[in-house]
């Protein structure tokens, strides 16, 4: 369950700030952040078949077709849900008609505000938090059970269809799922499953979500790797302990030139690339940044925000955090959960091999190691 009165504070706050009367969500993981349910039917729609709203009180609008069980399996009783009849207009039309203005939507309602979501959605609650680590610990274990039976003459997409019904078992959907044997590994970032065999090596790429929070991770599986495969892993392993220490430190405002202090405002996206850029030159892949993005923010969508050289977006905690640093056919990506206490690798298992991995020097980070996911060598 969701924290309503959390959400609730949040929603009041921007309403008075945007002198608002009310504020609606029917993108999916804008659906799921405010009720913890799903309004999913067409997973291709950008938009659910019902929307949740605030104004002063929770509501849901959507058609007779879905009233009843979205009632009954989707809500929190604190909904009140509101039918229309399915032939009698659009979603959007429905909740202009039915709502106070003004008001603001995260889709297109006429004369309403666009809402930025990802902004409300941040920094995650403690509510968030705790289901974001049993959906850490699920994704890793429907991944890792599949990547530790590989073979060399696996195609690709058979390895990806065992990703999704390893994670469909545990009521995990998949949104993202990459296969890439060697070949295809080295020749492209997006390795997008296909009838080829894995060959020499393989990485496995998800991103998996459930109840609107969505997790990140990659493994390695060497058969016979290249020379030059250790080298190139580790140093994108370097990469994303750098990242990972420089958002521990942008989040306590340590990344500035002034230093942080207990009530420092955070840092920026921006400042974390910055750090980045600087460990691809340390470990000698200067220019390897550009032909990949590098990841960001996660919670309830897989990348809240990604990070970029101008990126202004506050780096907040508590919050999920999905670096995936490549360097020519490696990768080294997991999701981690930074508050101000700890942070902790939540796409994990303890059942995978790890590896102690030293941040490269960038002033104002811990030179602490980050245990990483290893590859593991056959």
């Amino acid at each position: 369950m969701v924290d309503l009165a959390a959400r609730t504070d949040r929603l009041d706050a921007y309403l008075d700030e945007r002198g608002l009367e009310a504020v609606w969500f029917a993108r999916p993981n804008g659906f799921a952040w405010l009720t913890g349910g799903d309004n999913v039917v067409d997973a291709d729609a950008p938009t659910g078949v019902a929307a949740a709203g605030y104004d002063g009180e929770l509501r849901v609008i959507t058609d007779n077709i879905e009233a009843n069980r979205l009632a009954d399996e989707e809500l929190p009783d604190a909904f009140a849900v509101e039918s229309v009849p399915w032939y009698a207009g659009s979603l959007a039309e429905a909740v202009a008609e039915r709502s106070p203005a003004p008001a603001a939507a995260d889709f297109d309602v006429p004369g309403f505000e666009d809402v930025d979501g990802s902004r409300l959605r941040q920094p995650l609650t403690d509510d968030d938090v705790e289901r974001y680590r049993e959906l850490g610990r699920e994704v890793a274990a429907a991944v890792e059970t599949v990547c530790r039976n590989l073979e060399p003459e696996d195609p690709e997409y058979e390895v990806a269809a065992g990703i999704d019904i390893s994670l469909a078992s545990r009521d995990v959907d998949t949104p993202v799922v990459l296969v890439g044997g060697a070949d295809r590994a080295q020749a492209f970032r997006h390795y997008t499953p296909t009838d080829a065999a894995l060959g020499d090596y393989a990485l496995v790429s998800v991103t998996a979500e459930r109840a609107g929070l969505y997790a990140s991770m990659t493994r390695t599986v060497a058969f016979d790797a290249p020379d030059w495969f250790e080298e190139r892993h580790r140093a994108a392993a370097r990469v994303e302990a750098t990242a990972v220490r420089a958002t521990e430190a942008a989040a306590s405002g340590a990344l500035s030139r002034d230093g942080g202090t207990e009530d420092a405002a955070p840092d920026t996206a921006g400042d974390v690339f910055e750090a980045i850029q600087a460990a691809y030159d340390a470990v000698g892949f200067a220019d390897e940044w550009e032909n990949h993005h590098q990841g960001g923010a996660a919670g309830f969508a897989g990348r809240e925000w990604f990070a970029t050289p101008d990126g202004d977006e506050a780096v907040r905690r508590p919050m999920g955090y999905a670096w995936n640093p490549t360097v020519q056919g490696t990768k080294s990506e997991d999701t981690h959960l930074v508050t101000s206490d700890l942070t902790e690798r939540l796409t994990k298992t303890g059942r995978w091999p790890t590896h102690e991995v030293e941040p490269v020097d960038v002033a104002g980070i811990e030179a602490e190691p980050v245990e990483l996911a290893a590859p593991v060598i056959r």
